[in-house]
C-alpha cells in the first residue's frame, strides 16, 4: 500500500453574482441548434474536463459572456484570485456570404414566419450549405480557443463551462448564433423585410433622411402646394334636390308630397 499523499483538489473561488446554467443534472442543451454545437465540444474528447466544465457552468463559475461578431469573450473564476480570460473565436461571414444567405431565406415565407417569431427554422442549416456556407463549426480546426489559466490542455474545463452557457444562451436566443457569425437580429429580420417589400435598406434610409421635420417647414406647410382649378359653377335649378330625394309614399289630398314642395321650391329660386 502506497503512503504517498496527495492534497486534495483546490476548489475554485466562488462568485457572488456568477451566470449559472438553469440546467442542473443531466443534459444542458435543449434545442437542435445548441445541441449541434456542443456536439462540436464534446467531439474534441476531453474527457474529464467535459464534467468539470459542466460544474464550473452549474456552480455559477462565469462572472460574464459577451457574444459579438466572430468571437465570445468570458470571465472565469477558478482557483487564483483573478478571473480567467476565455476567448472562443470563429470566422464571421462577410457581407457578400451574408448577403447570398438573406436573399435565400426571403425567398420562402416560411423562414421569415419562424424568425420573426423568434425560433429557428429546423432545415436553416440547408440554407447556408446551399449557399456555400457552414452555419455551425464543422469541427474543431475552425474554432479558435484561448484562456488565460495555466492549464495546457485545450479546451480546459473553464473554455468547457463557458461553451455550456453558450449552447444555453442559444436555447434562450437563437439570434445569437447568427450574431457569433456576424448578423445581428435586428439588421437581419430589416433586410429580410426589405428583400420580401423589394426595397432596400438604403432606400429606406434615403427616403426617412429626405423628409423634412415639421418645426422646419411650418412657415409653407400650411400653404397652397399648387393652383386650384378655376372653374366657373353651374346653375342648377331651385327644384333640383327633389329629384334626388327618394320617393317617401306621402300624399296630401291625393297630390305627391314632392309636388306640392316643387312650387314652393321654384318660387323660393325667384326670390331674389
Amino acid at each position: 500500500m502506497s503512503s504517498r499523499w496527495f492534497p486534495p483538489p483546490a476548489r475554485p473561488r466562488p462568485v457572488a453574482d456568477g451566470i449559472r446554467a438553469r440546467s442542473r443534472r443531466g443534459a444542458i442543451a435543449q434545442t437542435w441548434w445548441s445541441e449541434r454545437f456542443i456536439g462540436v465540444l464534446e467531439s474534441l474528447g476531453v474527457g474529464a474536463r467535459l464534467q468539470r466544465g459542466k460544474t464550473y457552468a452549474r456552480k455559477g463559475q462565469v462572472m460574464d459572456l459577451t457574444i459579438e461578431p466572430g468571437a465570445v469573450t468570458a470571465r472565469v473564476q477558478g482557483t487564483r484570485a483573478k478571473p480567467y480570460r476565455v476567448r472562443i473565436g470563429v470566422t464571421p461571414f462577410d457581407k457578400t456570404a451574408w448577403s447570398r444567405v438573406t436573399e435565400a431565406l426571403a425567398s420562402d415565407a416560411w423562414y421569415i414566419a419562424k424568425l420573426l417569431a423568434g425560433e429557428m427554422p429546423d432545415d436553416i442549416e440547408e440554407v447556408f450549405t446551399a449557399v456555400g456556407l457552414s452555419l455551425f463549426p464543422a469541427s474543431s480546426a475552425q474554432l479558435s480557443l484561448d484562456c488565460t489559466c495555466p492549464d495546457w490542455s485545450v479546451p480546459c474545463k473553464h473554455l468547457v463551462a463557458v461553451f455550456y452557457l453558450l449552447a444555453e444562451s442559444f436555447d434562450e436566443d437563437p439570434f445569437g448564433i447568427l450574431a457569433w457569425r456576424g448578423r445581428d437580429r435586428d439588421d437581419l429580420l430589416e433586410t429580410l423585410a426589405a428583400l420580401r417589400s423589394g426595397t432596400h435598406p438604403a432606400d429606406r434610409q434615403a427616403e426617412t433622411e429626405a423628409v423634412v421635420p415639421l418645426a422646419d417647414c411650418l412657415g409653407s406647410f400650411y400653404a397652397p402646394q399648387g393652383e386650384m382649378p378655376s372653374g366657373v359653377p353651374v346653375a342648377a335649378p331651385s327644384d333640383a334636390l327633389l329629384d334626388q330625394v327618394p320617393p317617401i309614399g306621402v300624399t296630401i289630398r291625393g297630390v305627391d308630397l314632392h309636388e306640392l314642395l316643387r312650387a314652393a321650391y321654384l318660387r323660393l329660386g325667384q326670390v331674389e
